[in-house]
């Protein structure tokens, strides 16, 4: 009987190896979990969106076509003639007449935010170059850190900040690999003003995703996704008209041009529609760690499709990016406010909460510990001055 103890002593304590996490230690039982295999393949497939939207661009740029606003205008299209739909189908409080009688000046800063920094980013190639707009578009990463500390609530561990360097040096992995095959797209005509533009983007982008989170975790992702659809159309269309007109008018329409249009409209639409639910099942700082890889993704494709020069250096990033990816999502963050939860009953909400419910199922059964730590609240809520 003893023995048996002992045996069976020995192999749960084999089973439960432990990582240290700030003040707790974590059983990797609980780390390795379903909810981290759909959260990290989720991601991914965020970023090959994203690779879709390069791929066609580089096709539209190699044509002579350079239309970034018409390109998201079609997209802000796309979700208005969806989203925006529906809560205009809608009644009481969650119909959009409602919507903007008390929020409209919200969304506007928000989609506002969201096209001026679509615009910037594109607009930084025509002075910098691409090491420095992916070194420099990283910075969204710590705005974003920053923005939900103050205005999420949100508060990290060490493991964080920790995951979120290992990513920024898979990042720089990359870039040292661009600059050893010498792929060093964009120009240098205004070094000083294209940084500025990637920066400013950046911190765009960083305001864009937090309001976001706060929406789509406590109020409707439809209700984020139809009024970026509504403010989108209207202020990418009043630009498009502003400073893209002759571009379009220059274009030769056949179907090849049209089809890579589509595609890269498609690929957005998908992205927009795609995001909030990955956002809902963690946070916009992870959703933004995940897409580091959309580059790497982006150079795959280059190298069969525009012979781009293959370095061993773009591997080594990828798995350096995924490991902080995993390493920041393998502790949750917390909220130092309760949540609350969204205000309708959307499939796409629901199948989202049920995953993030059902994700807490391991990957091996993990034993009862009274001893253990609980897990700590995922970081939900937000600050009502959004």
């Amino acid at each position: 009987m003893l023995k048996e103890m002992e045996r069976h002593e020995e192999e749960r304590l084999c089973g439960k190896c432990r990582v240290d996490c700030g003040l707790h230690s974590y059983n990797l039982r609980d780390i390795f979990t379903w909810r981290l295999l759909k959260t990290i393949a989720m991601g991914q497939i965020l970023s090959l969106l994203i690779c879709g939207t390069a791929v066609s661009c580089q096709y539209l740029a190699d044509a002579g076509v350079e239309t970034p606003m018409l390109q998201s205008f079609l997209n802000y299209v796309l979700l208005l003639l969806f989203y925006t739909t529906i809560l205009s189908t809608r009644k009481g409080d969650r119909n959009i007449l409602h919507i903007l009688k008390t929020k409209w000046w919200k969304y506007l800063v928000m989609g506002l935010a969201d096209v001026e920094a679509n615009y910037a980013v594109v607009k930084a190639y025509q002075f910098t170059t691409l090491t420095s707009i992916q070194l420099l578009d990283c910075f969204v990463i710590p705005v974003l850190m920053l923005l939900s500390w103050f205005l999420l609530k949100t508060r990290y561990r060490m493991i964080h900040f920790v995951a979120v360097m290992v990513c920024l040096l898979g990042v720089g992995a990359m870039v040292g690999a661009d600059i050893l095959a010498g792929r060093d797209q964009g120009s240098t005509s205004d070094v000083v003003l294209g940084d500025g533009l990637v920066l400013l983007s950046a911190v765009l982008y960083a305001v864009s995703n937090v309001c976001q989170e706060y929406t789509v975790k406590n109020l409707s992702r439809v209700e984020f996704l139809g009024m970026m659809g509504l403010f989108g159309t209207l202020i990418s269309g009043i630009q498009l008209a502003v400073l893209e007109i002759g571009a379009v008018q220059a274009i030769k329409w056949d179907c090849r041009i049209s089809m890579l249009f589509a595609v890269y409209a498609l690929c957005m639409y998908a992205l927009y529609s795609f995001m909030p639910v990955v956002v809902k099942m963690t946070s916009a700082t992870a959703v933004n760690l995940s897409l580091l890889t959309a580059d790497l993704f982006s150079l795959f494709c280059g190298i069969f499709l525009f012979h781009y020069t293959f370095s061993a250096l773009y591997i080594i990033s990828f798995v350096v990016i995924t490991a902080g990816f995993v390493l920041f999502n393998a502790v949750p963050t917390y909220s130092a406010l309760p949540e609350s939860g969204s205000s309708e009953d959307d499939p796409a909400e629901v199948f989202a909460d049920h995953t993030a419910e059902s994700s807490s199922d391991h990957l091996l059964p993990a034993e009862k510990d009274p001893q253990r730590p609980e897990t700590l609240i995922p970081a939900a809520a937000a600050a009502a001055a959004l």
